[in-house]
């Protein structure tokens, strides 16, 4: 099946959302630090980065409208976590981006 002009124009978008959202080296490390946990405050972020914590707020913002990372209220506080699907996905985009402009360019899979 062949994509209309439309939705390659949109999926190009998304992961150009994406890959802005990743273009920061503090959203890096944010990601990071939520990996390594199954998710954590803003607060938690704040102490383990130093950043102030309005920095880490609008970070957290950019991640999470990229749909990277998830937000969920938790009373008085907000926990975000990394949606592991969003970022294997632009994994996935990329190596396709990459294989389709230079073919042979990526490494063989051993299976």
């Amino acid at each position: 099946m062949i994509e209309s002009p439309e939705t390659c124009c949109a999926d190009s978008r998304a992961i150009a959302l994406r890959l802005a959202a990743l273009s920061h080296p503090a959203r890096i490390e944010i990601l990071k630090h939520l990996s390594a946990s199954s998710c954590c405050s803003c607060r938690e972020v704040v102490d383990h980065l130093e950043l102030a914590q309005s920095t880490v707020s609008q970070h957290l913002k950019i991640l999470v409208e990229a749909g990277l990372v998830r937000f969920e209220a938790d009373r008085q506080r907000s926990r975000y976590a990394v949606d592991h699907t969003a970022l294997a996905g632009v994994c996935a985009a990329l190596n396709q981006l990459v294989a389709s402009c230079c073919p042979g360019s990526l490494p063989k899979r051993q299976d």
